[in-house]
Formats: C-alpha cells, sequence, structure tokens
C-alpha cells in the first residue's frame, strides 16, 4: 500500500483546491475589465495582509505551520498563494454578487472548516479563532470592498486610498521579503538602531514616499481616477508634480525600494529598485505611451515633449495651458498681502496674482486659489496649489501641505493663529 506524506497532501491539495476553481470561475464569470481590476487588487490586498498576520499569529500562538522546504517568512509559499487566491480571487468571483455580509460570513465559515482540515501543516493554537477574526477584518474585508469599488466605479476616494496601502505593503514588505528570502542573503534590522537613526531613516524614506503619494492624489482630484490601468484617469494629469516629472508614481517606487536597500544593507532590495526601473522605462513605458496617446491625442504629445519622463525639472511646465491660474488675495488684509508679494517676488510660472476683492462673478475667501481646469482651493490648500508654480522644491512642500490629515491639520492651525478663510466682499460698481 502507498503511504502518502499527509504534509504534502495537504499543501498540494491547498495549491489545488483553490487554482482550479479560480480558472473555472474565471472562464465561467468572464469578468469585465474593471471586475478583473478589481480583483487584482484584491489580490494584492491579500498578499500583503496575509503574510503580516502570518507573521502576528507565530508571535500571538495564533497557529504556526509544520512545513519545510519552499517558505516564505516561515510561511508555506503554496498555503500563501491558496490563501491569496481564495480570498482575492474565489470570494470575488463566486460570491460578488451576494450582499457584502454574506460574503464574510461564507468566506469564514470555509475558513473555519478549512484550517482544521489543513493539519498537519497548520498548527492551530487555542486562540486561533481570535486570528481569524483579526484575518476577516483586516485582509478580507477591506480586499471586498477594494473589489466591489473597483468594478462598480464608486468611492474612489476609498478604493485610491486602499490602493495606496495595498501597494505600499507590497514594495516596502513583500518585495523585500521575496528578495531576501530568495537570495537567502543577510540584512540589518533598522528598528534595532538608536532611536535618532530611526527617526533619520523614516524622514529619509518620506521624501520620495511623498512624490508618490502627491500623485495619487493629483490623479484622483484631477483626473477622477487612480494608478491602475483599468481604473485610469478620465483626463490627462498635467499638474502638481506632473508639472515636474511625467511618471513620479515610478519615481518614487524605484527610490524608496534603492534607499530600502541601503537601509536594510541587502544588495538584493536596492536591485529591486533596478529592475523597477529599467522596467517601467522598457515595455511599461511603451504600453502606457500607447495608451494615452490613443485616449489623449495631441495634448499627451504636447505634455510628453515638455516634460521629462524621469528626471524631474527644476521649473514647473504647463505645456498647452490655455490660461494661467490666479491666486486670489485680500487686499485689505496686510497678511495675505505679504502672502501675495512673497508669490510675485518667486516669479511663479504660469500664475497670476490678483486681489480678492476683484472676482468677476462671486464672493471668495481671503486667499483662493483657482485653475483652468476648474479647481478650486482656499486657505493652506489654495497656498499649496500656488506653491506648485515655484520650482520643484516648493512643489514638493505643497504637496505634503495637500495630504490628507496633514492639510486638515496645518488649516486648524492657520485657524488659531487669526489666519483662517475669511469671506471678502466684491468690489461692486
Amino acid at each position: 500500500m502507498i503511504s502518502i506524506d499527509p504534509h504534502l497532501a495537504a499543501r498540494a491539495g491547498a495549491i489545488y483546491l483553490t487554482v482550479v476553481p479560480t480558472l473555472v470561475l474565471w472562464v465561467w464569470r468572464r469578468p469585465s475589465s474593471r471586475a478583473r481590476a478589481g480583483i487584482l487588487l484584491a489580490l494584492v490586498w491579500n498578499a500583503c495582509v496575509l503574510l503580516a498576520i502570518h507573521l502576528c499569529a507565530t508571535r500571538l500562538g495564533w497557529w504556526r505551520f509544520d512545513a519545510s522546504g519552499g517558505l516564505l517568512l516561515g510561511m508555506p509559499v503554496d498555503v500563501y498563494l491558496a490563501w491569496t487566491l481564495l480570498w482575492g480571487a474565489i470570494a470575488p468571483l463566486a460570491f460578488g454578487s451576494l450582499p457584502f455580509a454574506w460574503v464574510v460570513i461564507v468566506a469564514g465559515a470555509l475558513d473555519i472548516v478549512l484550517m482544521p482540515v489543513a493539519e498537519p501543516v497548520v498548527q492551530l493554537g487555542p486562540r486561533w479563532l481570535v486570528g481569524e477574526a483579526v484575518a476577516l477584518a483586516i485582509a478580507l474585508v477591506p480586499s471586498q470592498l477594494l473589489y466591489r469599488w473597483t468594478a462598480r466605479d464608486e468611492h474612489l476616494v476609498g478604493r485610491a486610498a486602499l490602493q495606496v496601502l495595498a501597494f505600499s505593503g507590497v514594495m516596502l514588505f513583500v518585495l523585500p521579503a521575496v528578495a531576501i528570502e530568495g537570495s537567502s542573503t543577510a540584512w540589518a534590522n533598522p528598528f534595532a538602531r538608536p532611536l535618532w537613526q530611526i527617526s533619520l531613516i523614516v524622514q529619509a524614506l518620506a521624501v520620495p514616499a511623498i512624490i508618490g503619494l502627491s500623485a495619487v492624489q493629483e490623479f484622483v482630484e484631477r483626473g477622477s481616477g487612480t494608478p491602475v490601468p483599468f481604473d485610469a484617469p478620465r483626463r490627462l494629469v498635467t499638474t502638481g508634480l506632473y508639472a515636474y516629472v511625467r511618471n513620479p508614481m515610478q519615481l518614487s517606487a524605484v527610490l524608496l525600494l534603492l534607499a530600502l536597500g541601503l537601509v536594510l544593507r541587502n544588495i538584493w532590495v536596492a536591485s529591486a529598485g533596478v529592475i523597477a526601473h529599467f522596467y517601467s522605462v522598457g515595455l511599461a513605458a511603451w504600453d502606457e505611451d500607447d495608451d494615452l496617446a490613443r485616449r489623449f491625442g495631441g495634448q499627451w504629445t504636447l505634455y510628453r515633449a515638455g516634460v521629462r519622463a524621469w528626471l524631474p525639472r527644476w521649473r514647473p511646465r504647463f505645456p498647452g495651458a490655455a490660461d494661467p491660474a490666479r491666486l486670489y488675495v485680500a487686499a485689505s488684509c496686510d497678511m495675505c498681502s505679504q502672502v501675495g508679494r512673497w508669490f510675485a517676488g518667486r516669479r511663479a510660472t504660469n500664475l497670476t496674482i490678483l486681489p480678492a476683492e476683484q472676482h468677476p462673478t462671486r464672493t471668495l475667501m481671503r486667499i483662493t486659489y483657482e485653475h483652468a481646469d476648474g479647481t478650486i482651493a482656499a486657505g493652506v490648500t489654495a497656498i499649496a496649489r500656488a506653491l506648485e508654480h515655484i520650482h520643484f522644491g516648493w512643489a514638493w512642500v505643497g504637496a505634503v501641505l495637500r495630504l490628507p490629515v496633514i492639510a486638515q491639520a496645518v488649516q486648524l492651525i492657520a485657524d488659531a493663529s487669526g489666519a483662517e478663510p475669511r469671506p471678502v466682499w466684491r468690489n461692486v460698481g
């Protein structure tokens, strides 16, 4: 009688029982392009979060894995892929039309059945149901929201925020883990450094990270889209940091991986940044150029000719801009007038400074920014937008000021100092 290794049977069964249903459901359901984008994002989210949950589970005694060979951070790769497919692809393909609560209930019940069946590879602890509840809350639920919002073109800001978290997890956690484990090389734990060094590392990584975050924010606010190809902006985005460089998100990712490689003292992590650069310069750039040329025609051609792909300009370029942006500053407010004079002295590009009292159609706040594309901002956000017209350094500062939470916090400080937005009545007659 042939003896079957229970470890091998459990691991092979995990991958087989998820890959085959995924393929069958894919052919049967024939998901739309937006649904495919949603499934991809759900997979990315689960790939990041489930690996992090595994690390927590081993420390907190929820469960552990009894396996050798084919491991990533101690987790069997086949089990990892199976779990990612189950929640990232099978759940939306099989249950995407069910009410959301039922998807969570069905997925949770299925997991409660499968986890004990996966023994002896999965060794469950006495509190494993706590870990299961945590996994459902931070892995399954957000991934299914991301899928539904993307497939249905809903909650633009919410799905963009989840995308940022998902791809940040891939870049800063999953890719370095794969690079280090795959190369079997050593790495330096940054958290073992003194606190002042950790603080400097965080600040250094924040410089390229803010470039990428601001680029995503610009896609949402000015383009009504996200970085995902099937969820792309509906109009060409050439403002913000895009007035300085065409690929700020790719530039941010490459710089972050290079910097992270230096921090971890691992050449393979840094090499991932170099590989990402060559990929973006080659295949990705070729496909992206064709897509943008088809969708935006001459507008894209003009922008492409005026703004470099990777090396940021020092001064902004606004190819094809019909009218300059306008910064309305209240002449009756001494503090506001000083702001206006400061911008005038910096030779801001494509920006006209005008008295707020002379707006032709409506009453404004003391400092208001208006762009030809219809963008309107007041207070701190208006100043941040105007900073984009000076040079790359000030544009980066403006990008920081416009980020969610930071913008609100700075505005509160300004309000407490007497610089809150106040209406300025127009001079009529």
